[in-house]
């Protein structure tokens, strides 16, 4: 169950205050927040920018942009000892009345990943070839996020490229008119301008965006491979206890850490 992540609104809404205190805080620019906002450098970066995004990708690449950035907005938290749990549940219950009695407890698992491992298991499917199928649905899941992700990712690379074509624009528009000292502010702004709007768009938004998916990327199929790893040890019929210290191996140190001492208690109990 995906919620809402305030870290990537926050992270920019932070980067935007530290810069504008910056600004006004300079002794050179201070109350002078207005000189950083020219909409001749806004056009070029944007304009630019959107322009080239939409010559490199096709027109449904550009369509799934906003469900992409969405999810930079969103959060998982994978619950792993309670994925463990349920492996170690479905073990069980599969050495006592077999593979077929697992198709009726799937109404209370609600992964489409694992209800399909369990559903392959069932029909007696080899181990070898379940494992080739599930990961069949992974790569193909790594590379529609991939591609999801690299619209995000070229964007970081064309608006500084963008921030750079816009100082050029600038520095000709001095040189031609240098004759005219007032034109030589106006056209300066444009170039320098541009370079940080470029700047700022590429690695306070896309950049960090983007690494965001990746990681989001990699921890959903860290969790699949866990769920594989379950699957093919209940078609396998693996004992539970061995189940369990397999697939805890897939759980950070400090949740191994209370899971020892939880059993020690356990132990001390008995």
């Amino acid at each position: 169950m995906k919620k809402l992540d305030m870290l990537t609104p926050i992270g920019i809404f932070l980067g935007l205050t530290m810069i504008l205190l910056a600004i006004y805080t300079s002794e050179i620019g201070g109350g002078g927040a207005g000189y950083f906002f020219q909409v001749t450098s806004i056009l070029i970066v944007l304009g630019g920018l959107s322009a080239a995004i939409l010559i490199n990708f096709s027109m449904a690449d550009v369509k799934s942009v906003p469900i992409v950035l969405k999810e930079t907005f969103q959060t998982q938290n994978h619950d792993i000892q309670g994925l463990i749990e349920t492996f170690v549940d479905l073990s069980t219950k599969a050495r006592r009345e077999g593979l077929l009695a697992l198709e009726m407890g799937l109404e209370d698992v609600n992964d489409p990943f694992i209800e399909k491992g369990v559903l392959l298991a069932v029909d007696g499917i080899e181990p070898e070839i379940i494992k080739d199928i599930m990961m069949a649905e992974v790569v193909a899941m790594e590379e529609r996020h991939r591609k999801g992700r690299s619209i995000i990712e070229k964007a970081g690379e064309y608006a500084p490229a963008w921030g750079m074509i816009g100082t050029l624009i600038g520095l000709v528009l001095m040189l031609q008119n240098l004759n005219d000292p007032s034109s030589l502010g106006p056209n300066m702004a444009v170039a320098l301008l541009t370079t940080l709007y470029g700047s700022l768009l590429a690695n306070l938004v896309f950049i960090p965006m983007a690494s965001k998916l990746a990681l989001s990327t990699e921890e959903e199929v860290f969790i699949k491979q866990i769920v594989i790893e379950g699957v093919i040890g209940v078609q396998s019929g693996q004992n539970p206890k061995i189940l369990q210290e397999k697939l805890s191996a897939f759980l950070p140190n400090h949740a191994k850490k209370g899971e020892s001492e939880k059993e020690e208690e356990e132990i001390l109990n008995d």
